[in-house]
């Protein structure tokens, strides 16, 4: 596999709370209230940190496939 000759894009974010805090990218587009579920004992009227994982990770999958489809 070929490395990257350079980064054409960073992302980044910042949390302050732990898992019942606030999650803030650095550009100011997103800004997530977080809260455990209730299954785990919180009040579950956030977003999760799972939550939030599980939909970069199926974006950037499905990213993956429309470029190897074409």
């Amino acid at each position: 596999m070929k490395k990257p000759s350079s980064i054409i894009y960073r992302a980044k974010a910042i949390s302050t709370g732990g898992r019942n805090g606030i999650s803030k990218s650095d550009d100011g587009k997103l800004s997530v209230n977080l809260a455990k579920p209730k299954e785990m004992g919180g009040t579950g009227e956030g977003t999760n940190p799972e939550q939030l994982f599980a939909a970069g990770y199926s974006a950037c999958f499905l990213g993956a496939l429309e470029f190897i489809a074409g």
